[in-house]
């Protein structure tokens, strides 16, 4: 009822919020009332500088906030902030810092200063939504106007908000100005709908990629049963839906439970959640909420002493230094966690050095007042500040610049806003994007004029992240993998384990360095979290009634004393008993059995003959049998039929995916560029003898070395062609064949597509057949070393074992027809390499005298 109340009164001030934001700019006649009048003014915590443009800031430099009354009357309310935050007083000062950076560089926004107001939102959203709509309508009572109260805004931009439900709640008004909003911290992925909020950017990730990295962790260690806790608000309800759609849809897993963390104290609620979790047999726990949900969180896991979780955290908790402290190790060392992506910025800490004294911050980390204290406060020990105190000389959390997260993405964020502003000035006139190709200008400047050159901002920081915006106004995705050390000295550490991103051409991906995270476990391993265990043989699942799917049961397939028969499952066979199941055995043409030896052996042996030939033709490749019809053809031929060896190799081995896509194309290409240089060489030989015959020299001409280059490619790219083509369209695949042997499985690759292997073995066999018939017909030339005698023989050779490869490749079942491809292969590439080398190397070898230019051009020996 209470929290039904408090919904109640928010959803009243925001509608009256509203209000005031829709008529704070509301004017009579300008005969009435020559200015402009605000109807409302909040008395808020911030911090202001001056300059040509000013940018808003809302940070949460407060955790509490405590006012009596939030009544709507014309006088401010006094509202009281408390619990003061050092980090989120260092990003108020961050944004400041790159203010201040920006303004003394003289390369960017050159005669513009950039000014500042930052509001302490105090963790309340009454108070972050009065803030922006002080950001957005000036602090001024009144200012002129001439006709109406239309002109630039006080601020041209706004950094913030933390929280994912307040930026929900300032954008849904300020929005509707089109006044650019960038957030750092607010990761609720339904700001990522631009026709809601269509002026909203943000450089930290939405909840959906973060949810979808959770979802990698949890496939990686194949966590199938965890917890969920979320945050009583927009980031938890959103993160709720996100994650229970992503895990059933991808198969990761399912949720033991889900429960709410409360705002506020509520002991007796966060005592049910954590009994929830004792009780639960979930050892995986996932923790969506913010740093004061797992504050009071952990005081109630301590107390009820529950060890032996693995937490996985968000990003809203995973750097929370008062978390990470040797108290808690117990309970959540070797926590897991996605976190922002850590930066530097040169310079921070002197700039933070330099805070003036006439802060509460001072007050908070000297442990002293400006003001006179409290009767009592002096004899109690607390000492008045004299502003002289050093800050070098105190530790305090605001001075801790050695992880910058949340501060590098509102560095980002400001850096962001000033180079949109940068091209937006660079603007030439009458080539503007704008009106009549218009430029906007800082006098009258509309805020959906600097919004559309956010949007298409593009830079790159001086740590080398790039910044740009998708179309939904959200930032390249990338987050770093953290992991809670609890080492052997009782100090804690927080290690960064890997990352987790998304770039244009690998889609989303997840390095995890596995050897570096610490298990917070005896056996240092990581937990099993699964509802229930595998099913083994003989077994079947059955699901629980009301349960998840994860849950199920293992009843025996068989029943003693059963008048029925159950069938086991397909990859499964009744053993010899009939009692249970047992796995089938698998087939496939693997390296281990007899014959496959035998085939991997050939064809190494073959690939071994092939690199002998190739060295005894470098070695004498200006000898005349080498250099006869163009030796590099020769060397090519080399090369492919050391190729056409190798990719026999492919169908040996249980069949995968891409071994079934690689053999097809692998041994189509490659021997198509052996047949292919094969042909070039006859078409030579024939144009060489139509060159010697009177008026036949013209016939030379179109075989060059180029042109002979240009054929072998050609003909190779059209085999190329029909591999892409059917690999495309219908791609080979493993298949599961029980239909051979009923006690068996066998392994195979279908070809996908019949046409498509037809063709390519069409395409190999047409190259043949043409390569043939032009060797015998040239076989007869007067040559004492006609090569057109040895294509003729070889083309013969290599005819005749594919023209019996079809019939005994459709004819041979399961493994069998993978053997018989190889023979086919084998048998034909040593064909080829026997009947068109085994000549030459005789000769070069054997034979030298023979190896000279007479005796080869039939011009000094007699012909044997």
């Amino acid at each position: 009822m209470e929290a039904f109340l408090d919904t109640l009164f928010f959803l009243y001030v925001y509608l009256m919020l509203l209000f005031f934001s829709t008529s704070f700019l509301i004017s009579e006649s300008s005969s009435l009332f020559p200015s402009c009048r605000l109807w409302r003014h909040f008395e808020l915590n911030g911090m202001h500088k001056p300059g040509d443009v000013i940018l808003g800031g809302l940070f949460e430099v407060h955790y509490t906030s405590v006012f009596p009354e939030f009544t709507f009357t014309s006088e401010p309310n006094q509202l009281n902030c408390q619990g003061f935050d050092p980090p989120g007083f260092r990003h108020a000062m961050t944004m400041a810092y790159a203010i201040d950076e920006i303004n003394k560089n003289s390369n960017l926004l050159p005669n513009v200063t950039i000014g500042y107001s930052l509001y302490d939102n105090c963790a309340t959203l009454v108070i972050g939504f009065s803030a922006a709509l002080s950001l957005a309508s000036g602090r001024e009572e009144q200012f002129l106007a001439q006709e109406t109260c239309l002109g630039s805004p006080p601020v041209l931009g706004i950094v913030g908000d933390s929280f994912s439900t307040f930026s929900i709640a300032t954008s849904n008004v300020i929005g509707l100005f089109k006044l650019p909003i960038v957030s750092y911290f607010a990761t609720c992925s339904c700001l990522s709908d631009r026709r809601r909020f269509p002026s909203f950017f943000r450089t930290i990730p939405s909840d959906a990629f973060q949810v979808r990295a959770m979802i990698q962790i949890l496939k990686r260690f194949s966590w199938t049963w965890v917890g969920l806790l979320v945050s009583d608000d927009d980031y938890g309800l959103h993160v709720t839906q996100s994650l229970q759609a992503d895990m059933a849809q991808s198969g990761a897993g399912c949720l033991a439970y889900t429960e709410i963390l409360p705002w506020g104290e509520n002991p007796a609620e966060l005592k049910r959640i954590v009994e929830v979790i004792k009780k639960s047999t979930a050892r995986v726990v996932i923790v969506f909420a913010h740093q004061i949900h797992m504050i009071q969180l952990t005081k109630e896991v301590v107390r009820q002493n529950v060890t032996g979780l693995q937490w996985i955290a968000s990003e809203a908790w995973t750097s929370a230094a008062v978390l990470q402290i040797p108290q808690l190790m117990p309970y959540l060392g070797g926590t897991l966690g996605i976190a922002i992506r850590r930066g530097e910025i040169p310079g921070l800490r002197d700039f933070l050095l330099q805070v003036c004294p006439d802060l509460q911050f001072w007050e908070h980390t000297f442990h002293c007042r400006f003001a006179p204290p409290p009767a009592g406060w002096l004899e109690a020990g607390g000492p008045l500040c004299t502003g002289q105190e050093d800050l070098e000389n105190v530790e305090t959390e605001f001075l801790d610049v050695s992880n910058l997260r949340p501060e590098y993405n509102i560095y980002k964020a400001v850096y962001a806003l000033a180079y949109a502003l940068d091209d937006m000035l660079h603007c030439v006139p009458g080539r503007g994007p704008f009106s009549e190709h218009s430029c906007a200008t800082l006098d009258s400047l509309e805020p959906w004029q600097l919004m559309y050159y956010l949007e298409k901002v593009n830079f790159t920081t001086s740590f080398g992240d790039q910044v740009s915006f998708d179309e939904n106004g959200d930032a390249l995705p990338i987050y770093d993998i953290m992991n809670w050390l609890w080492l052997p000295d009782g100090r804690t550490k927080v290690q960064n384990v890997g990352l987790v991103k998304k770039s244009p051409f690998k889609g989303e991906e997840l390095i995890l360095d596995e050897d570096k995270i610490f298990w917070n476990f005896d056996s240092k391993q990581p937990p099993q979290s699964v509802c229930s265990e595998n099913c083994p043989p003989g077994t079947r699942m059955a699901r629980k009634k009301g349960q998840p799917v994860c849950c199920f049961d293992c009843p025996s397939l068989f029943l003693s004393d059963s008048t029925e028969c159950i069938s086991c499952p397909e990859d499964y066979w009744s053993s010899p008993q009939r009692d249970h199941c047992v796995p089938k055995e698998t087939e496939f043409l693997s390296y281990h059995e007899p014959l496959g030896i035998c085939l991997t052996t050939t064809s190494l042996l073959g690939t071994f003959f092939c690199a002998v030939v190739l060295g005894i033709f470098t070695y004498h490749r200006n000898t005349p049998v080498v250099r006869a019809n163009n030796s590099e053809l020769s060397f090519l031929i080399l090369l492919s039929l050391k190729l056409c060896f190798l990719c026999s190799l492919l169908f040996i081995g249980r069949p995968r995916m891409w071994t079934c896509q690689l053999r097809h194309a692998a041994f189509g290409i490659s021997f198509v560029l052996c047949v292919s240089c094969i042909l070039v060489k006859t078409m030579v030989v024939v144009a060489v003898f139509k060159a010697s015959k009177p008026g036949g020299g013209a016939s030379l001409k179109w075989f060059g070395a180029v042109q002979q280059r240009g054929t072998v490619v050609a003909l190779t790219a059209i085999q190329a062609a029909i591999c892409t083509a059917w690999i495309v369209s219908a791609s080979p695949a493993p298949h599961k064949n029980t239909q051979y042997h009923n006690d068996k499985i066998v392994y195979e690759c279908v070809v996908g597509s019949t046409i498509g292997f037809a063709v390519l073995l069409g395409y190999i066999g047409l190259l043949a057949i043409l390569s043939f018939l032009l060797a015998f017909l040239a076989r007869n030339l007067p040559d004492n070393f006609n090569e057109a005698k040895l294509i003729t023989f070889s083309m013969l050779i290599f005819c005749a074992v594919w023209v019996a490869f079809v019939p005994a490749y459709v004819n041979s079942p399961g493994k069998y027809a993978d053997a018989v491809e190889v023979f086919a292969i084998l048998a034909s590439s040593f064909g080829l390499l026997v009947a068109l080398f085994g000549p030459k190397c005789y000769i070069i070898l054997l034979r030298p005298e023979r190896n000279t230019k007479k005796a080869v051009m039939g011009r000094g020996t007699t012909k044997t």
